[in-house]
């Protein structure tokens, strides 16, 4: 999501949510996420962060070609 090779130096720490890492909160320092496709929400006080590989994952992302469509 982020391009962190070149901008990360002019930019600095972004806050996101980290998939296969600890992630804590910066508002309470709580763990317990709800994770939706893009963003991630904390479960205790609601602070939402953006997930560094956000819409990269999931169920109907891969479609297939020349699918003929279901017949009544």
């Amino acid at each position: 999501m982020y391009d962190f090779g070149i901008r990360h130096a002019l930019t600095g720490y972004r806050v996101a949510y980290r998939p296969q890492q600890p992630n804590y909160c910066p508002g309470c320092g709580g763990s317990h996420w709800m994770i939706g496709r893009l963003t991630a929400e904390c479960a205790y006080c609601a602070t939402a962060l953006p997930l560094m590989a956000g819409g990269s994952s999931g169920n109907g992302l891969i479609r297939r070609q020349g699918d003929a469509a279901l017949a009544a």
